[in-house]
C-alpha cells in the first residue's frame, strides 16, 4: 500500500541514541503522546491534586530522560503504552515513599504541556467508565489522533491548503450532521465537484498522517502493526 510508511528506527532507539537532535524529537513525540493520558491517571487513579499531577508528570518524563528506562522495555512484556503506565506507577509509588516535597522534575519543565486545560476535562468527565489500564488507553488514542490533527493543521497551513482543512474539518470532524457537499461549494464559491476532489484529497492525507503518527509513538514495527490494525483497520500482513 503506497500510504504505508516505510519501517523506521523506533521511538526507544531514537530516545535512547548518542544523537542528541534524535533523541530530543524522540521524547517530544513520546511526551505528546502520553502526558495526557498521565496527567488524567494521577488525577484520577492516584487521587493527586492538580499541582501534585502537573509536578508528578513532568518528573516522570524528566526521569524517563536522565534514566536508562527504556532500554528495559521488552516487548514480550506486553505493549508499549502499558508498560509506560506501569512505570508510572513505579515512579508515583516511590515519589510517595520519599514524600518528596521539592520541586520535582530537576528542574526541567516541559512548557508545551497546558496542564489547566485537561484539568478542566478531568473534573468536567470525571472518571470514565473502565479500570485503569483501559481508561490510559483510550486517553492515549485521543492524544494520538490529536498529534495527528495537528500534524495535518500544521501542513495545511504551509501548504497554504487552509480552505480546503477548515471544509474537511466541519465535513468529516463535525460531531453533528455535518454540512453538505453544495453548502459547502455555494459558501466558499466553488464547485462541488472541487469539494469532492478536495475532501477525498484530504481523507488520503489524513490517513497518511495518521500511519507515520502511529509509526513515531510505538515502540517497535511489530506494535506498529498491531495498533494500525486495530486502530484504524490496516492490515500490513508481516
Amino acid at each position: 500500500m503506497d500510504f504505508f510508511p516505510a519501517t523506521r528506527p523506533s521511538i526507544l532507539l531514537d530516545a535512547t541514541s548518542d544523537d542528541l537532535a534524535r533523541r530530543e524529537r524522540a521524547m517530544e513525540l513520546l511526551v505528546s503522546a502520553y502526558w495526557r493520558p498521565a496527567y488524567k491517571h494521577i488525577r484520577l487513579q492516584w487521587k493527586a491534586n492538580a499541582e501534585d499531577a502537573s509536578d508528578l508528570v513532568q518528573g516522570y518524563f524528566t526521569s524517563l530522560l536522565e534514566k536508562d528506562t527504556l532500554q528495559s522495555y521488552d516487548a514480550s512484556a506486553g505493549r508499549f503504552h502499558a508498560w509506560l503506565r506501569t512505570c508510572l506507577d513505579n515512579f508515583v509509588t516511590n515519589d510517595r515513599i520519599a514524600s518528596q516535597r521539592h520541586k520535582r522534575g530537576g528542574g526541567v519543565v516541559f512548557e508545551s504541556l497546558d496542564f489547566p486545560v485537561v484539568e478542566a476535562e478531568v473534573i468536567r468527565d470525571g472518571a470514565a467508565e473502565g479500570d485503569a489500564e483501559t481508561r490510559f488507553y483510550k486517553e492515549w488514542v485521543r492524544s494520538f489522533f490529536a498529534l495527528a490533527l495537528q500534524r495535518l493543521r500544521k501542513e495545511c497551513a504551509e501548504q497554504r491548503k487552509q480552505r480546503q482543512f477548515e471544509m474537511w474539518q466541519r465535513y468529516d470532524m463535525a460531531e453533528e450532521s455535518p454540512i453538505s457537499y453544495a453548502e459547502l461549494a455555494k459558501e466558499y464559491g466553488i464547485a462541488i465537484t472541487t469539494v469532492t476532489n478536495q475532501l477525498a484529497a484530504l481523507r488520503r492525507r489524513f490517513r497518511k498522517v495518521l500511519l507515520e503518527t502511529l509509526r513515531d509513538v510505538t515502540a517497535d514495527d511489530r506494535e506498529f502493526r498491531n495498533e494500525a490494525r486495530s486502530l484504524l483497520g490496516v492490515e500490513t500482513g508481516t
